[in-house]
């Protein structure tokens, strides 16, 4: 489940400083009529290629281990020829963006999956108002539910095993619940999710840098990861009912058929997530705590990871949410703690997306303050991460903040080109033309040139 309705960029106006006291902005872009939505083709996202020996405790861990910490006690999947239908509110996004995601899975994961017309599937997506969704599963921005079809089922029989994954023998029937009036980039983000969840894995790991399956929402679409471990979900060589044991002793040979790059020696040690860190975090991330309580959750799984040692998704991830909640209480804490964050994402390659999140908080305090060199190279660099990763809210963002150091250089004509080619994207990825003109005036307003 993607149990945090929070993305890294998903209220700019908290993340980013404002001067103090500043006077309104002058010269806001206001385009008459906005172009039309971009979307990608749902093309592979090729993340780096870790030890198979790693990869191997991964898909231990994703498989074996519900979020909440459970124990799944069997490996579980759907058998033959896999149907999926889509009811409810909608959108004219949903649909598309659902037979692009069919087509990966059966091109990188070897999944026979298809759509039906059919009033009954094994899988249903159903799409329904955020806030009805919301008040059966608080913060939620979308789930998945086992052996129920359709919305009332679920009231029906939720808070009883009918609902609990780990007393399955195998999967027949899931459904996917998505909100119906959220924008389109959301929607698909759940899709990618939810859907890889109703086939495979149940849980999410914090310590993955390459996947879906980790609750910091940094991948906003399945990796080559992700299908990796889907692929291997369904080889001949597993099947429904195996043991945690009786898998770990298969996929050794399994991976090293269907990984041989994976073949390259030992992979990290990799310890678990403990509980206290991920309370710590979830906390920070939790808009029902107070200011301060967040403030100190974060630096709680801050000063965690540096007891445990861990580098890399978990501890940029916690100087990140830390630096986010300094904002607007101690700019140099919070600056200072973007800065940390992205010296940790920036210590290897498979967390390049993550700078590139990192990158919007720090184009903000270099463009608020008259910076327009340095906010181009912030954002010259994280920009093709974006559209590779097809993030089209990160990109739109990012493109945006490009348009505005180029007019704070003099360089009006290009910026206007910049910022026309970024409304497009950011129609997907912020949904209504409201949304969009926000996030324009956000931004501009941290441009000194525009202030009067």
């Amino acid at each position: 489940m993607r149990k945090l309705a929070v993305a890294a960029i998903a209220a700019l106006s908290a993340c980013t400083p404002m001067p103090q006291n500043a006077p309104p902005t002058r010269n806001v872009v206001q385009e008459d009529t906005l172009p039309p939505m971009r979307s990608f083709a749902g093309a592979r996202v090729i993340t780096a290629t870790r030890a198979n020996s790693e990869i191997a405790q991964d898909f231990l861990d994703l498989a074996f281990r519900m979020e909440s910490g459970r124990p799944v006690p069997r490996l579980t999947r759907f058998e033959g020829p896999i149907s999926v239908r889509v009811i409810g509110d909608v959108t004219g996004t949903l649909v598309p963006d659902l037979r692009g995601l069919l087509s990966r899975f059966r091109a990188e994961a070897g999944i026979d999956i298809f759509m039906t017309g059919a009033g009954a599937a094994s899988i249903t997506v159903q799409a329904i108002p955020r806030e009805e969704l919301q008040r059966a599963v608080p913060r939620a921005a979308c789930f998945v539910v086992p052996r129920v079809s359709n919305w009332e089922e679920y009231k029906a029989f939720r808070r009883t095993p009918q609902v609990d994954w780990t007393t399955l023998e195998r999967r027949d029937r899931a459904t996917v619940f998505v909100p119906s009036d959220v924008a389109p980039q959301e929607i698909r983000d759940c899709l990618h999710e939810e859907i890889a969840q109703a086939l495979g894995p149940l849980n999410d790991l914090y310590r993955l840098p390459d996947s879906v399956f980790n609750d910091d929402n940094i991948h906003a679409v399945l990796t080559s990861f992700d299908m990796l471990v889907l692929r291997a979900y369904y080889a001949p060589e597993l099947r429904n009912g195996m043991t945690r044991g009786e898998v770990a002793a298969r996929l050794p040979a399994l991976l090293a058929r269907l990984n041989p790059s994976g073949e390259i020696g030992y992979g990290r040690p990799m310890n678990d997530t403990s509980r206290d860190w991920i309370d710590a975090i979830e906390t920070a991330l939790s808009p029902g705590a107070s200011p301060t309580r967040r403030r100190q959750a974060a630096e709680e799984a801050i000063n965690l990871g540096r007891a445990f040692n861990w580098h890399g998704t978990r501890e940029g991830f916690a100087l990140f949410a830390y630096g986010r909640l300094q904002v607007g209480n101690d700019a140099n804490l919070a600056r200072g703690a973007f800065q940390a964050a992205d010296r940790a994402y920036r210590r290897s390659y498979e967390t390049r997306l993550h700078t590139a999140h990192v990158a919007v908080q720090l184009a903000a305090y270099a463009l608020s303050a008259g910076d327009g060199h340095g906010t181009l190279a912030i954002v010259d660099e994280a920009i093709p991460i974006a559209r590779d990763h097809e993030n089209a809210a990160l990109l739109a963002t990012l493109m945006m903040f490009k348009a505005e150091a180029l007019d704070l250089l003099g360089r009006a004509d290009e910026a206007r080109s910049v910022r026309l080619d970024s409304l497009g994207w950011a129609r997907y990825g912020f949904g209504s033309e409201r949304n969009v003109r926000a996030r324009l005036r956000e931004i501009a307003s941290l441009n000194p040139g525009r202030r009067s």
